[in-house]
């Protein structure tokens, strides 16, 4: 399974800069784990491996997602795709980064903190079933 880096990791590595290049290496293109033909109640991830205050991202039927911990018995989830102009955000130690032109989202909501975008991410419906995350 993919090993993604809490916040206290990020700063750990020595801050944001470093941090992003290390997440950039979880999330990046063939790393990412693809789930096809998934449907409610599938299992999405092992919560385990979704640190607390950190994020985790999948491809599901091809779609990029990213599920977010907020919480110890939390999580929530959105499709990765900037509301700005659709590119592909990253976690890191700001929060759903989109590399094209700066936007950042909040890891617990996705809401827009810092334009251009002005949209939060689309929403995923996910929970926590026993040791995993599940599509709702």
């Amino acid at each position: 399974m993919q090993h993604c880096f809490s916040r206290r990791d990020l700063l750990i590595a020595g801050g944001v800069g470093v941090g992003v290049v290390a997440l950039a290496a979880c999330g990046g293109g063939a790393d990412v784990p693809e789930l096809t033909g998934v449907g409610s109640g599938d299992v999405v991830v092992p919560l385990s491996e979704v640190p607390v205050g950190g994020a985790y991202e999948v491809s599901i039927d091809g779609r990029r997602v990213v599920v977010s911990r907020p919480a110890r018995e939390r999580v929530v989830a959105f499709t990765a795709r900037c509301t700005h102009q659709g590119c592909t955000v990253r976690a890191s130690e700001e929060g759903l980064v989109c590399p094209c032109h700066g936007s950042v989202f909040d890891l617990t909501d996705g809401s827009a903190v810092h334009g251009p975008a002005t949209e939060p991410l689309g929403t995923v419906g996910v929970a926590v079933r026993g040791t995993d995350v599940v599509l709702t």
